[in-house]
């Protein structure tokens, strides 16, 4: 058997599965508060507690919201480490390994199935090209699949720490608050559920009559549903912003790893938001790269739907340990 993890700044989701020919087939799968724990192996301990399996587990990998150093991560959002030997060590698993949880979510790409995928442009795949994978969620987390030698290999990126760019006045605005409050603005500010808030505050010059606390945990999600159902203008604001800037850094990053084989957008947020993503905002702002425009238009561009993606593709990579 392979054990699992998709290991995030808020939740972690850990998995059984059996190995198969393409795509391992998942057993059971159980998702946990991560601060909840005071670490992984204790995490991993009650989850197979709980757990029937039908044989020893062969090989671990786990998917870390943070970089990776050897055979040790740091997550990057909160105090949390992954030890992958001590892992291994623990439970007696002959293989174990760490991958960045972008590069975990790319090595699931692959095997998805169309009905994982949400379509925002068809696009024409090049077969030989390479394929990017970007996740606004928590934080802003990157990836790439090069095609080498005929096949597509997974590489990690820290891309959503890297600057973020306004293309316009009033995201020069949004520039100038991050700044001033921060120190620095990076696109992760932007395009996170911290982001949409940071965005929230900019485009409201008095109290929002629906989001009522701006810092609580629940304020995301309240302000998209308050946006979606058109209860705000500030908020529809903000979503708007808010797709547009996704829209521009998936563009960014297609052209930087020359995506020709496909853009694929993960993470929490996108499936929830998929109506203010398929309105037009999101693959104009992508588009708008003259003079590019031809190119851009030419990469599909597909949000993954599978909310266990990150999990699937650490059993698609333990399976190769």
């Amino acid at each position: 058997m392979l054990l699992a993890g998709d290991v995030g700044g808020t939740k972690t989701k850990l998995g059984l599965f059996d190995r198969a020919k393409a795509r391992p087939r998942q057993v059971v799968v159980r998702t946990f508060v991560t601060v909840e724990y005071p670490d992984l192996p204790s995490m991993i301990s009650g989850f197979l507690a709980d757990s029937p399996r039908s044989g020893t587990i062969e090989a671990a990998c786990f998917g870390v919201a943070g970089p990776i150093v050897g055979d040790r991560a740091e997550l990057t959002n909160i105090r949390w480490a992954v030890d992958a030997r001590r892992v291994a060590d623990a439970f007696e698993i002959p293989h174990a390994g760490l991958l960045n949880d972008l590069q975990a979510m790319a090595y699931a790409v692959p095997v998805l199935d169309p009905i994982e995928l949400e379509v925002l442009q068809e696009g024409e795949a090049d077969a030989g090209g390479n394929v990017a994978v970007l996740a606004a969620g928590t934080g802003l987390g990157e990836a790439l699949l090069h095609f080498v030698e005929g096949r597509l290999v997974p590489s990690p990126s820290e891309g959503g720490h890297a600057d973020f760019a306004p293309r316009n006045e009033r995201e020069i605005d949004l520039l100038r608050d991050l700044v001033r409050r921060f120190g620095r603005a990076e696109v992760e500010a932007v395009l996170s559920g911290r982001g949409l808030v940071n965005v929230f505050r900019v485009t409201h010059t008095r109290p929002c009559p629906i989001v009522l606390d701006e810092n609580g945990a629940d304020a995301p999600a309240a302000i998209s549903a308050a946006a979606l159902e058109k209860r705000c203008q500030g908020c529809v604001d903000a979503l708007n912003m808010f797709v547009e800037v996704y829209g521009a850094e998936a563009g960014n990053h297609a052209l930087r790893s020359l995506a020709t084989g496909g853009v694929f957008i993960g993470g929490g947020i996108a499936p929830k938001i998929l109506p203010a993503l398929g309105n037009g905002r999101f693959m104009r702002a992508f588009r708008d790269k003259a003079p590019f425009e031809a190119l851009m238009a030419r990469i599909p561009v597909n949000v993954i739907l599978n909310e266990a993606v990150g999990l699937l593709g650490a059993a698609v990579r333990a399976a190769t340990l």
